[in-house]
This record gives C-alpha cells, sequence and structure tokens, in this order.
C-alpha cells in the first residue's frame, strides 16, 4: 500500500505567494514528470481546498499516453465539490471519489461520484488510515497525494507517506508564501518524520528530489 507525496515548492519550501498565486511555480518539464508520475498511480488525492481553488482535472495528459487514467479522489468531509467542476462532469468517464464523514450526497452520486463515508477525527476530518483502507478496499493500492500543505501534513503526521517526488523551482517567495507543508507538530528534531534521499536530476530549471522512508 504505498503512498507517494508529491511536493512542487518554490527553494523554501512555498506553494504559493501570499495571495494564493500558485499557477506555476515550477516549469513545463517538471509538470510532465508529474504527468508520469500519476501514470504509475491507481489514484491521485487532494484536499477539497485545492478542488476549490483550481478546479483540477487530475488526469495524465502527456503526448500519446493512452494507458489507463489514475481515479481521483478528493478529501471532503461535507461533499462541498461543486457538481459542475470538472472532477464531477468527468466522474463517469474516469473514477471519482470523493471522502466523506456524512451520509452521500444525492447530487454527487447522480453525477456519478463515488461517495465514502469512513470515521471522523479532530474537526470533522477523515481519519486517513481508515481513508487509505477504504481505497484499498477500492482496488486503489498506489496513491499519489498531490494536495495542499494541509493535506501533505495530515500524511506525513499519520506516518503514511513512503516516498516524496519534491520539485523546487528555482524561487523564493518568503515567509508570508504558503508553505508546502503545514503544522507537524514537531516539538523536538528526534520526532521529525525522517526520509532518504535516494535520486536527485534536473527537470528544465527545476530540480527534482526522490525520497523513501527512512
Amino acid at each position: 500500500m504505498p503512498v507517494t507525496l508529491k511536493l512542487a515548492t518554490s527553494l523554501d519550501g512555498r506553494i504559493a505567494t501570499g495571495a494564493g498565486e500558485s499557477r506555476w511555480i515550477t516549469g513545463e518539464k517538471a509538470r510532465e514528470a508529474v504527468h508520469d508520475l500519476r501514470a504509475q498511480h491507481d489514484a491521485v488525492v487532494i484536499g477539497i481546498e485545492t478542488a476549490l481553488a483550481d478546479d483540477p482535472e487530475l488526469s495524465v495528459r502527456l503526448p500519446g499516453y493512452a494507458g489507463a487514467q489514475p481515479a481521483r479522489v478528493v478529501l471532503d468531509s461535507r461533499q462541498r465539490l461543486p457538481v459542475d467542476c470538472k472532477l464531477a462532469r468527468t466522474a463517469r468517464e474516469i473514477p471519482t471519489y470523493v471522502i466523506a464523514t456524512g451520509a452521500p450526497d444525492a447530487a454527487l452520486v447522480a453525477a456519478g461520484v463515488r461517495v465514502l463515508t469512513v470515521r471522523v477525527v479532530g474537526e470533522d476530518r477523515p481519519e486517513l488510515k481508515t481513508v487509505v483502507a477504504a481505497l484499498v478496499d477500492e482496488g486503489l493500492a498506489r496513491l499519489f497525494v498531490e494536495g495542499g500543505g494541509q493535506v501533505a501534513a495530515s500524511f506525513l503526521r499519520c506516518g503514511l507517506v513512503d516516498a516524496l517526488e519534491w520539485f523546487r523551482a528555482p524561487i523564493l517567495i518568503g515567509g508570508e508564501g504558503r508553505p508546502g507543508v503545514g503544522a507537524l507538530a514537531v516539538a523536538a528534531l528526534a520526532q521529525a518524520p525522517h526520509f532518504r534521499r535516494t535520486e536527485t536530476r534536473e527537470v528544465g530549471d527545476d530540480l527534482w528530489e526522490r525520497y523513501e522512508r527512512g
């Protein structure tokens, strides 16, 4: 049940400016690499805030690609995903899941979205170990997490991240920018998640670093 976390950040670990501008931090070559990574996984996972802000497709869009598309998974406790967004509009063509904490929303189900209800933790958030288990039951064992900073931090806090694919652009945004990883509640260095770098390569102007859990 490998879980891979993808981060595309500035050199100082920011995914957006303080005003929320984020497209595009990394360049075309890095984005092509991300599409290739999507193709190697069963599902792409994001949070509802990313879905609302970006209205993404989360599909593999590479020249000549004819393989299977990964499922799309949105962590969306209150089922706020609009039925007219790209994910819902294409849910009958590419499997699309909403992870909720309440009864399935009829409009989403009618659009073809598969709503999975899971256990609640904290402030009405899905319990991630239960989420992963539910997705495995759906045949989605290889997960590619592309969510924002809070989603990244949640998976890291739960110890669920097996690998990191980190793309760094040669820019600095500063402390007012939005972090690629949210709060981890690390009080001592020994508590910090540890990873081992396995590869570093240049992709256009960007740096691609690959890590495995240490």
